[in-house]
C-alpha cells in the first residue's frame, strides 16, 4: 500500500497534539495540552432554540445545496462586527464561509502554492498552519519572535533574501503556541519590511475577541489593506463542531479560492451557517465572550501564579494578555520530551514544542493550556509538572 501514497501526503506527518491527546483519555491525568475551548462555556440552551427556530422558519430550505461564497446574512454580519470593533471597512463579498479557518489555509495552500515555493511563518509556529501548508510541499522560512513578536532583523533579512516570498503567516493576537501578542510597534515594523515585497501576509485571529487585559491592537490589515488574507472562526467564540470560519481576501484571489473550494466541497455546511446566524441574532455574541473571557482569565491568573509558586528557577515563560496559551522555556541543553515522560508518570501533560517548528529539532520548550482545566485543577497539575522539572533539571 505504501507505494500508492502521494509523495505530497507522505512529507506530512500526523498531528502530534491529536496522538498525545489519546493519553488523556485515562480521566486520573491532568491535561494541558489539547488546544479546545471549555465545554462548560458552550451556548447550548441558546443554540437548541436557534435550532428550532431555523427549522420552523427555514423549512425544507435550509436542508438545501447553497452557494459556494456561504449565507450572505452570516458574510453581512461578519463584515459589520470588524468595522465595530476593528474599524475595518470589509466588502462582504470579500469574504468566503469555511470549514473553520483551517480550511482557510488549505485553500490559500492549494491556490497560491507550487512546490518549492517560500513561505515565512512564525518560530514558533501554529501547527495547523504547518499542516494545512506541508500539503503543497513550500520551502519555510521560520523567523524566530520575542514577547513583542516576530523580530524584524531576521524578517528582513529572511524577506531579501528570498525574494519570491509568496506567503507571511501570523497569528498577531495570543498566538498559538505562545500566547504571544505583537505590539503596535512591532506590527508598524512587520509591514514596513513587507511593503516593498510581493508577499501576501495572512493575519490569522481566532483569539483576538478573548482579551483578558489591555487594549486592542490595530490589525494588519488597516495598515496594509491591499495584501492582507483575514482568516477567523466561530470555533473559539461560539462553537467548534460547526467547523465555521472565513477568509477576507482581495477580489482576484477571492475569485480563485472560490473555485479551489468548489472542487474541495462545493459549500460549508449551509444548516450550520443558518443556526449560527440565527444565533447571532438572537444573542449579544459578545456578553456570551465576556463570559470566556471571565472563566479563561481566571484560569490563566492561577496557572501564571502556580508557575511563579512552583516551577524551578530558570524556567521563562510568557504572560498572555489574552487566548488560551502560555509557552515556557527550559534551559539550554534540556529536552521538552524528557520532561514529558517524567511529566506523564506523574499523571500531567502537555505539548512539547518540536511540532510548532519546521527544523526536525528537539526543543526545550512547551505548551500549556489553561482553558479546560478548573483553577484547583490547574494548581495540582502545575505542581506536578514543577515536580518534574526539578528532576529533569537534577539530571
Amino acid at each position: 500500500m505504501q507505494e500508492l501514497f502521494s509523495d505530497r501526503i507522505s512529507d506530512v506527518p500526523p498531528s502530534f497534539i491529536r496522538e498525545i491527546l489519546k493519553v488523556t483519555q485515562d480521566p486520573t491525568i491532568i491535561s494541558f495540552a489539547g488546544g479546545l475551548p471549555s465545554k462548560e462555556l458552550f451556548p447550548l440552551e441558546a443554540l437548541k432554540a436557534a435550532t428550532q427556530k431555523v427549522f420552523e422558519t427555514g423549512g425544507t430550505e435550509v436542508l438545501q445545496y447553497s452557494t459556494t461564497e456561504g449565507y450572505l446574512p452570516l458574510r453581512e454580519y461578519i463584515a459589520r462586527r470588524y468595522e465595530e470593533k476593528m474599524g475595518l471597512k470589509v466588502d462582504p463579498k470579500n469574504i468566503l464561509i469555511t470549514n473553520g479557518s483551517q480550511q482557510g489555509l488549505d485553500l490559500l495552500g492549494k491556490t497560491l502554492l507550487n512546490d518549492g515555493d517560500d513561505v515565512i511563518l512564525e518560530a514558533p509556529g501554529y501547527l495547523g498552519a504547518i499542516q494545512a501548508l506541508s500539503i503543497y510541499r513550500p520551502s519555510f522560512h521560520p523567523v524566530e519572535m520575542d514577547d513583542a513578536g516576530m523580530l524584524i532583523a531576521p524578517l528582513t533579512e529572511t524577506l531579501a533574501q528570498f525574494g519570491q516570498t509568496k506567503l507571511m503567516y501570523t497569528v498577531p493576537n495570543f498566538q498559538n503556541p505562545s500566547g504571544v501578542s505583537y505590539s503596535n510597534e512591532r506590527r508598524r515594523q512587520v509591514v514596513e519590511a513587507v511593503r516593498n515585497s510581493r508577499t501576501l501576509l495572512i493575519e490569522d485571529d481566532p483569539y483576538g475577541d478573548i482579551r483578558f487585559e489591555g487594549e486592542r491592537s490595530a490589525s494588519f490589515a488597516s495598515m496594509l489593506p491591499e495584501r492582507t488574507i483575514l482568516l477567523g472562526s466561530f470555533s473559539k467564540t461560539v462553537v467548534p463542531s460547526f467547523r465555521l470560519g472565513w477568509i477576507v481576501a482581495p477580489d482576484a484571489l477571492l475569485e480563485k479560492l472560490i473555485v479551489a473550494k468548489q472542487a474541495s466541497d462545493l459549500h460549508t455546511n449551509y444548516f450550520s451557517q443558518r443556526v449560527l446566524y440565527q444565533y447571532l441574532c438572537d444573542n449579544d455574541l459578545d456578553e456570551h465572550i465576556d463570559r470566556i473571557i471571565d472563566v479563561y482569565g481566571r484560569q490563566r491568573q492561577a496557572m501564571l501564579e502556580a508557575i511563579d509558586r512552583e516551577f524551578p528557577a530558570g524556567i521563562h515563560h510568557t504572560r498572555p494578555d489574552g487566548g488560551m496559551f502560555l509557552w515556557a522555556t527550559l534551559p539550554e541543553g534540556f529536552i521538552a520530551n524528557d520532561l514529558l515522560q517524567l511529566a506523564i508518570k506523574d499523571k500531567v501533560v502537555f505539548v512539547p514544542g518540536d511540532p510548532f517548528y519546521v527544523d526536525g529539532k528537539a526543543h526545550n520548550s512547551l505548551r500549556l493550556s489553561f482553558t479546560t482545566v478548573d483553577e484547583a485543577t490547574i494548581n495540582t497539575g502545575i505542581q506536578r509538572l514543577g515536580r518534574a522539572m526539578r528532576e529533569l533539571l537534577a539530571g
